[in-house]
């Protein structure tokens, strides 16, 4: 008996993925990396190891060891023999963490898996002494690691991998930004025990959103008297908002032709009323990403509203609510509105702030009708511009 066959069909392309720069990324150097309250530097076991021996060894020390490949050591000689060796490698590549104020050593990291064909790097090793631990030290180190990788170096993915029982190091892994991607399973054998590793990343699109995060959570401005942080980086680097039963999300450098595009089709029709170029139209909206927060309201075809905010330390300043011309209407706007507020609240501000052109009397009184009210005009060479401010309860 014959089966027929089905008839023949031109075959179907095959998703790739999106094309990239095939340029290989240098490899790190032994740098120094300075903060306000840490210095990453290259580790020398002359220098660095006989404080470091001493802050992670004694009584209680056990924990700063219990999920690291190595560690702890019976006496320094043990200590010194291998971190002289571990100092020599150029992958793993060892920093001390030093306080800055003092110069000693309190902590080390690494970076290894080296990749520059992928541009792909990861952090670990990671090493904090009391000193160091849950402090904006340990933050700083972290994200000057990080801001170099990608800013200096130009990697595309930085990995994070610890542990699955490593709670604290999952905890810390999101506050910095890194995404859970998954567990491999019986992955290693450390210290004679089975270990699942469980794998993070921050990819080079997300890091200028995650970086405007964690200048803000270290900016001096964010802490009280007694140190105490005022906005936790958990929610500086929230990911979504839900308002008014829809979701806004973290845009980033992927977002940027979309966002870019849609600002440029709401304020164009602004141009004759101002009888100049609208602000946001003068913008480097790369430069957008690394200095504000972006959010973006989607639409079933793609972003139809924007917000651009500014925490500062006394208020929310909006620099910009844009919603897509073509979908008006649907209350685009309200969203974005609902979800500044949300955003102020979260982190502790009662004031929102913005400018507009003063020939803009439609959106002046769309403002005022949503509880804004005047509080100066400023005259600028070209253009004046209307300062609003709404208290919120």
């Amino acid at each position: 008996m014959s089966v027929p066959h089905e008839p023949k069909s031109e075959p179907e392309s095959l998703p790739l993925g999106a094309p990239v720069d095939t340029a290989p990324a240098p490899r790190p150097e032994r740098t120094r990396l300075i903060g306000r309250h840490v210095a990453v530097v290259p580790f020398d076991v002359a220098v660095h190891g006989p404080a470091l021996f001493a802050a992670s060894h004694g009584p209680a020390s056990e924990a700063i060891w219990a999920y690291l490949p190595n560690g702890p050591y019976a006496d320094y000689a043990a200590f010194e023999a291998y971190y002289g060796e571990a100092a020599r490698r150029d992958d793993p590549l060892m920093f001390a963490i030093l306080d800055k104020e003092t110069g000693v050593a309190i902590g080390h990291a690494t970076y290894l898996r080296i990749d520059p064909a992928n541009r792909t790097i990861e952090v670990g090793h990671i090493l904090y002494t009391p000193a160091l631990m849950r402090t904006p030290g340990g933050t700083e180190a972290m994200y000057l690691m990080a801001r170099h990788v990608f800013e200096t170096l130009g990697y595309r993915r930085y990995e994070w991998k610890c542990n699955a029982l490593n709670a604290p190091s999952r905890r810390a892994a999101e506050r910095y930004g890194f995404r859970f991607e998954g567990l491999f399973r019986h992955h290693m054998i450390v210290k004679g025990r089975n270990r699942d590793t469980a794998w993070f990343s921050i990819l080079a699109e997300e890091w200028p959103q995650i970086a405007v995060a964690m200048e803000a959570w270290l900016a001096p401005e964010n802490f009280d008297a007694h140190g105490r942080q005022l906005s936790a980086l958990s929610v500086l680097n929230a990911r979504e908002m839900e308002v008014e039963g829809r979701t806004l999300r973290r845009a980033d450098l992927s977002d940027l032709p979309a966002v870019e595009t849609l600002q440029r089709a709401a304020y164009a029709r602004n141009r004759i009323l101002l009888g100049v170029e609208p602000l946001p139209l003068l913008w480097d909206y790369a430069q957008v990403f690394r200095e504000r927060e972006v959010w973006v309201l989607d639409g079933s075809d793609g972003p139809v509203g924007v917000a651009i905010l500014l925490p500062r330390a006394e208020d929310m300043f909006i620099d910009s609510l844009a919603a897509c011309p073509r979908a008006q209407g649907f209350g685009h706007g309200n969203v974005l509105l609902a979800a500044v507020e949300a955003r102020a609240r979260a982190l502790g501000r009662d004031t929102a702030r913005l400018y507009t052109g003063e020939p803009l009397a439609a959106n002046i009184q769309w403002y005022r009708r949503k509880g804004f009210a005047i509080e100066r005009v400023e005259q600028l060479p070209d253009r004046r511009l209307v300062h609003m401010a709404k208290a919120m309860g």
